[in-house]
């Protein structure tokens, strides 16, 4: 399945075939990526592979579901769903996006979409997206979309060199649903 988010961007579940793109990616920006995400430091071509791998585990087991975001049909991105609970049908969600990319409101819409499908056709209750505090695009991300600030985890991510906070952000499907009927 493919989702259309506006003229240029498309997300898509990953795939093998997206695995030297991906890093040539990662590699390209490793320095700011990694800023919030320590793993991109080291991740070499092999470490992606295994990346995809670990994926395309989740997916098949209905545990997780990783889209790539395309721009003009370039990777630039990546937005999954990452445990998601079939129990108490809630998910958190990660992503990432190239710094070209970054400041047009990529991200914002591509969350968008895909938090409408996990509730609409998922049928999921409850979203949660963690960003570390000083991360403020991936903050302002959750907030503009009408996520929830429901607290602060505590030095809960090594990053590099020092622990990180983290905010956690929650949006259950009632407030989704109420938000999109007034648009």
């Amino acid at each position: 399945m493919e989702w259309i988010v506006d003229e240029h961007v498309l997300l898509r579940p990953i795939r093998w075939y997206d695995a030297e793109e991906l890093y040539v990616v990662l590699d390209a920006h490793r320095a700011s990526l990694a800023l919030f995400l320590p793993w991109v430091r080291t991740t070499t071509l092999r470490d992606v592979y295994a990346m995809i791998e670990a994926a395309l585990r989740q997916e098949e087991r209905g545990e997780g579901y990783q889209t790539v975001i395309l721009y003009d049909r370039r990777i630039v991105g990546f937005l999954g769903m990452q445990r998601i609970d079939w129990t108490h049908r809630n998910t958190s969600l990660g992503y990432w996006l190239a710094p070209p990319f970054q400041g047009r409101g990529i991200m914002t819409r591509a969350v968008g979409v895909l938090v409408d499908y996990a509730f609409r056709h998922m049928r999921l209750h409850r979203i949660e997206i963690r960003a570390a505090v000083e991360n403020t695009r991936s903050r302002r991300v959750a907030e503009r979309l009408g996520f929830r600030e429901e607290g602060v985890l505590r030095e809960v991510e090594w990053l590099g060199d020092r622990y990180v906070d983290h905010v956690v952000y929650g949006l259950l499907e009632g407030e989704w649903s109420s938000r999109i009927d007034r648009v």
